[in-house]
Parts: C-alpha cells; structure tokens; sequence
C-alpha cells in the first residue's frame, strides 16, 4: 500500500512513526528515512535508530532556508533516494518523512518519486510518505491519504517548541 500524511497541522511524523511501530509489532522490517531533517534534533529520531540500526536514516541538512543552500539539499536527497530503493529490497515498509517537502522543493523529481512508487508496488512493500502539500498525482496513486489540520497551535500564542511535543 501507499500511504501518505499530508497537510498543515502537526502529526505527520508522529503518524508515520507510528505506522512503524505497528509494522514492527507485527514482525515487519521496516526502514525509515527522513529527508530534510539533521539526525540527533528529535526524539523519535534517537528511538527509530535504537529500534532500526542501519534501516533508520536522517541525512539531510535541515530545510531549505536559502537557495545558494540548494546544491548541498539536492545532493542529500539524491543520496537519501539511492538509500530508499535500496532498502525496498528488504524492508516490508519503507517510510519517508518530508518527501513531500522535498518534492515540493524541487529537491526531488516526480519522476523519482513514480519509480519508488512502481518499485514498492512492483516488489509488495508498503511505502509511507509525509509532507505538506501532497499533489494531485501523488494523492491520486495513492492508497491513504490523510490530511493533518491545525485547529490550534501553542506557538501562535508565543509558546516556544517543548521537547518531547514537537522535537
């Protein structure tokens, strides 16, 4: 299956992370990737390496803040992309966190994203990805699609970021 959680409220991580603790607990190998995000700022990231080893991935540089930063993001993904179709040969589910990001960014290509579609499908894997502003296509290939709504947030009253809430 290709399941996907999108939208602008928060959870969409924390829904993929949970995605993989249920595949785990039904004897599934999973691997899990997050493109965008440096390993070691986030507490489900210290978990999913515990739990995954080598199956666990957080390569990225963090978000694209600027284009001369560009060329150093688009690497990243590449190389997080190459990791993934390697670990559809093995991995009964392969989440990607923020690849709709990346995508939207212009960091990853539709035609990438299609081949990993057609691999996860062509080798029965089921394939989680994550991001704001999933497109039409995407959405339409897909199995699940879920859409997370902020209703309200604490940093629109001046609460900074809480470990353990966002990170």
């Amino acid at each position: 299956m290709i399941l996907i959680y999108t939208g602008d409220g928060k959870g969409k991580t924390s829904a993929c992370v949970g995605q993989a603790v249920r595949a785990l607990g039904q004897g599934m190998t999973v691997a899990f990737g997050q493109f965008m995000k440096r390993d070691g700022q986030a507490g489900e990231q210290a978990m999913l390496s515990r739990w995954l080893g080598g199956r666990f991935r957080a390569a990225g540089p963090g978000f694209l803040r600027r284009e001369e930063d560009r060329p150093a993001h688009r690497q990243a993904a590449s190389a997080l992309l190459d990791w993934a179709q390697e670990q559809l040969n093995s991995a009964d589910m392969l989440v990607l966190d923020e690849c709709l990001y990346a995508l939207g960014a212009g960091l990853i290509l539709r035609e990438e994203v299609e081949c990993l579609l057609a691999l996860a499908r062509r080798q029965g894997r089921h394939l989680v990805l994550s991001g704001r502003g999933v497109p039409d296509w995407l959405a339409d290939a897909a199995d699940l699609v879920t859409s997370m709504t902020e209703i309200k947030h604490p940093w629109r009253s001046g609460i900074a970021a809480s470990p353990g809430i966002e990170y």
